[in-house]
């Protein structure tokens, strides 16, 4: 396992100054290491993100925290009509983080995944059926917008973790998931904790856990 450092960068999306919480393996050559790019759900909770990126950047990913929220100066978004709203704007968000965490001297740019919570994990879907760089997506009790099929180009290999008890964003979201990555073709993991509702504790986040580290080391630790 690896030391990691953590520090905070900004990067420019729309004219606004946009944050990126960085959680680096620590190399002393020139290594370039797979990216996660991270996105924290409605509620904004960045500070929620610490463990499981500090986990990955232990274990040789370069994990990048998006403060996408920073484009639009919003603190949540538990408001159907603000992420309506603001949705394109997030998605060019995440597409311009991509583009600028490719060129880190440290981030291999062929071997980029998302990591999405809830939200995030909508916006990773959506991203990933739209730009060709992102190689993986692990989504956390999300989905894929149904206005999303329209523009979707192609999708890349998922894995799906959610509850059946989920009350705010239901498990049939997974299933249509599961459904569209099938007959394309696609290479996907899923996992269905029974009773469990929105957002993961204890033994279900543990197993969580280790299903997307597998997961993002099959993906994008060999290349």
């Amino acid at each position: 396992m690896l030391s990691s450092s953590q520090s905070q960068i900004t990067f420019e999306s729309g004219g606004k100054a946009v944050r990126l919480d960085c959680f680096l393996p620590e190399s002393t050559d020139s290594q370039r290491f797979p990216a996660v790019i991270a996105l924290y759900g409605s509620g904004g909770n960045h500070a929620g993100m610490v463990e499981p990126a500090g986990m990955l950047a232990r274990q040789g990913f370069a994990v990048y925290v998006l403060h996408y929220f920073d484009r639009t100066e919003t603190e949540n978004a538990y408001d159907k009509a603000v992420i309506f709203r603001h949705f394109p704007i997030w998605m060019k968000t995440l597409w311009d983080a991509v583009s600028f965490v490719e060129n880190q001297p440290q981030v291999d740019k062929d071997r980029i995944g998302l990591l999405g919570f809830s939200l995030g994990a909508y916006l990773s879907l959506s991203a990933s059926a739209i730009d060709t760089r992102v190689q993986a997506v692990v989504e956390f009790f999300g989905g894929l917008p149904k206005e999303m099929k329209l523009f979707m180009r192609r999708l890349c290999p998922t894995l799906i973790l959610h509850g059946d008890a989920d009350p705010t964003v239901p498990v049939q979201e997974a299933y249509h998931l599961q459904e569209l990555l099938e007959k394309r073709g696609v290479p996907y993991e899923m996992q269905i904790y029974p009773g469990v509702g929105h957002g993961f504790e204890n033994e279900v986040w543990q197993d969580a856990g280790f299903r997307t580290l597998a997961f993002l080391k099959k993906y994008l630790a060999t290349g």
